[in-house]
């Protein structure tokens, strides 16, 4: 007999890029996936991550139902039991631990994952809610903190972000930032490739500035070496020169442009020459381009926002592109006006910062949750509010977060550990309980996030490709029952009328909440129109002129000169020019990897190795080192083993390290991850590196590289 396929319509949601997908269908298995071409955001577009979304589907190694620990150590194993004993057993735990010892010694962390995923977005956010500790993490503090304070602080909401409207901008100037590997980040910009062609048929430039010659810069019209850390004496020198050789004509709707002119009066280019490497020809050259380009952007990423000064470099990012009139401009840094809009509607939060502070080291809160950086010494240090339960919802901190050899032992201390998530990884296997939800075909979505961030307005909503199995659960459902289980169990109980607000809202499934959202918006787009039209609705480039209108801030006002940034560019004023000596580490990512996982599908991870640290050939000639051989590398916190690699696209005196590699651990993992050669760079990163607002510092950190 033969088999009966057909095609369905479906999305990538692994990145931000948010691609369309075409699927070819046999049975419940997916034989094929293209790129889907009447994708009006992504036309077409697909990276490898995309093709290999059924790998996911697929996986032998995923879980597909609750399973517990039994046995410690080597000799532990896992067993699967029923979902009712596997959430009473969750629910039991988490309420005994917080009626034992109180709210805040229960700690919860969220990946990356978590935005991608509606249900998270509707249900995970209450269950969050209902918990009321003070210790939340997220891999918010390992990636764009910077970003979301800076919005806070400036336009009056942590996800008011700027997007470059790359459609239509001339001149497009890249700084820690590799969307040619990332396809955009704080930025979804399916087919960067394309759009970059077409940025240079219409005679556009991009420019990069980035320690390590990235695909991004290879494509680029000029790429600078800048030493890592130092972006933002660039950054200010940039300022220094717009402000001194032309003067700024703000709206009237903004304030603080003399405390701005004040704080970069002594950040020369001559300066940021000394700080970076970059000359300070250069760093002119660039300021006035900026200034008398038809439309122009500056857009700045994790090289930036993951280093000690990421909170200034995003603060001055967002200047340059008001001062130099390209803020809510067709080419400039523009705002999305999506169909759900999770800004205005108040459906994500504005955020704070500095509402309370961690335990141990006084670190400030931020939107809520504390910086990653401190929760392995909140697990470890005795007393009143020490985390002694952790959940975790599809996040693998021992990977992603700082010293994370030393969060591996924290966790083996902790009383009781849960996990929501579809494999056992390097942090799950501590659980006690693992749950593992559906995967991505086998439930509905729609990006409430990353239509919000899209270089182009458009709204979809994809169908689940596979109805899930009577024995599976889709995460909004986990969330709905560790919520409602766990509130039962507390010996201090919520109102009757909050509970029973709390149960409604987590009974409506996340279409259904979807649909709600769409019939507020003012675009027209409705539920009944995204499933006629499954490929999306185009609802046209970004738009000018939006501003001060839709500013979130109270009185639509734009605060140039927030005190938090104002303190700490005069703290970084007294920062002396750096010595010459040692080794920095950078990080670096790749269009196969994602994060810490998939590296247990077999397309993405054949062909040539991609875990070596990167060296520039004077750097390994320096120290006696010949290309392939295995070098120890050594930081503050830690020391790993790893083949180096020559390569000129590194800046001299930079190395460089994939993130998310360093399965072996113990040997207790997903069974083809741990075939995956390559260390953990984040067993080198300091948790003590931090940005002013929380966010680790991951790049810049001094390393010493030796011969093994």
């Amino acid at each position: 007999m033969t088999r009966q396929w057909e095609k369905r319509i479906g999305v990538c949601n692994l990145c931000e890029a948010i691609c369309g997908v075409e699927l070819t269908i046999e049975g419940r298995e997916v034989t094929g996936v293209r790129g889907n071409p009447a994708d009006p955001l992504s036309r077409g577009h697909i990276c490898p991550k995309g093709v290999a979304i059924a790998d996911v589907y697929a996986d032998p190694d995923r879980l597909r139902r609750p399973v517990r620990r039994v046995g410690e150590g080597a000799d532990a194993a896992w067993q699967e039991i029923g979902w009712d004993e596997a959430f009473d057993l969750v629910a039991d735990n988490l309420a005994r631990v917080i009626n034992e010892h109180g709210d805040d010694a229960l700690g919860v962390y969220l990946g990356n994952p978590n935005a991608h995923s509606l249900g998270s977005m509707t249900h995970g956010t209450a269950m969050f809610k209902s918990f009321r500790t003070r210790n939340r993490y997220s891999a918010t503090s390992v990636d764009q903190l910077p970003h979301q304070l800076v919005a806070h602080l400036m336009f009056g909401h942590q996800l008011f972000l700027p997007v470059p409207d790359i459609d239509r901008t001339s001149w497009f100037l890249v700084i820690g930032a590799n969307p040619m590997a990332s396809n955009g980040s704080l930025m979804t910009v399916p087919d960067f490739p394309q759009r970059v062609r077409d940025l240079h048929t219409r005679g556009g430039r991009m420019v990069v500035l980035d320690p390590r010659r990235t695909e991004t810069a290879k494509v680029a019209d000029e790429h600078h070496f800048v030493r890592p850390g130092t972006d933002a004496w660039v950054l200010l020198a940039m300022l220094h020169v717009l402000t001194t050789e032309s003067t700024p004509a703000v709206a009237a709707y903004v304030d603080g442009l003399a405390t701005v002119v004040d704080l970069v009066a002594d950040f020369t280019p001559e300066r940021a020459e000394a700080m970076s490497g970059l000359p300070a020809e250069e760093v002119r050259r660039l300021a006035r381009e900026l200034l008398t380009a038809d439309a122009g952007v500056v857009y700045s990423r994790i090289g930036v926002s993951a280093g000690p000064w990421g909170t200034v470099c995003q603060w001055a990012v967002n200047c340059l592109n008001i001062l130099s009139g390209n803020l809510d401009r067709a080419g400039g840094a523009m705002f999305t006006s999506p169909a759900i809009d999770a800004v205005g509607t108040g459906l994500i939060g504005r955020g704070h910062h500095g509402a309370w502070r961690s335990r141990v080291r006084g670190l400030p809160e931020t939107a809520g949750e504390l910086p990653v950086s401190a929760l392995r010494e909140e697990i470890e240090t005795p007393g009143e509010g020490q985390v002694r339960a952790l959940l975790t919802v599809a996040g693998n901190p021992v990977l992603s977060t700082p010293d994370g050899a030393r969060l591996d032992g924290a966790l083996r201390g902790l009383d009781f550990m849960a996990a929501v998530d579809i494999y056992v990884n390097e942090t799950t296997r501590h659980a006690d309980v693992i749950l593992p939800p559906t995967t991505a075909l086998e439930r509905d979505h729609y990006d409430l996030v990353f239509h919000l961030l899209a270089v182009r307005d458009t709204a979809r909503f994809t169908p689940a490709v596979f109805e899930k199995e009577a024995d599976q659960r889709h995460d909004w459902q986990i969330f709905r029952e560790l919520t409602l289980r766990t509130a039962a169990r507390l010996s201090r109980k919520a109102p009757l009328k909050k509970r029973l607000v709390q149960r409604a809202r987590l009974t409506a499934s996340p279409t259904f909440l979807v649909g709600q959202l769409l019939r507020r918006g003012s675009s027209g787009v409705t539920l009944a129109k995204l499933r006629a039209r499954p490929s999306g609705i185009d609802l046209g480039p970004l738009r000018g002129g939006q501003l001060p209108g839709r500013l979130p801030a109270k009185g639509k006002r734009i605060d140039l000169a927030p005190a938090l940034v104002v303190q700490d560019v005069a703290r970084l004023a007294a920062v002396e020019a750096p010595e010459p000596d040692g080794l920095l580490l950078i990080g670096r990512r790749h269009k196969q990897d994602c994060n810490s996982w998939m590296h247990n599908s077999e397309r993405l991870t054949r062909g040539r190795p991609r875990h070596q640290l990167l060296m520039n050939p004077a750097d390994l000639a320096e120290r006696a080192i010949a290309d392939g051989s295995r070098v120890r590398v050594t930081s503050r916190v830690g020391s790993v083993e790893v083949e180096a690699a020559a390569s000129d696209d590194l800046m001299p005196g930079v190395v460089s390290l994939p993130h998310g590699y360093g399965h072996a651990r113990d040997g207790v993992l997903m069974s083809r991850s741990r075939e995956v050669p390559g260390v953990s760079i984040n067993d080198l990163t300091d948790p003590e590196l931090l940005d002013v607002s929380g966010n680790a510092a991951l790049n810049g950190v001094p390393v010493s590289v030796t011969a093994i």
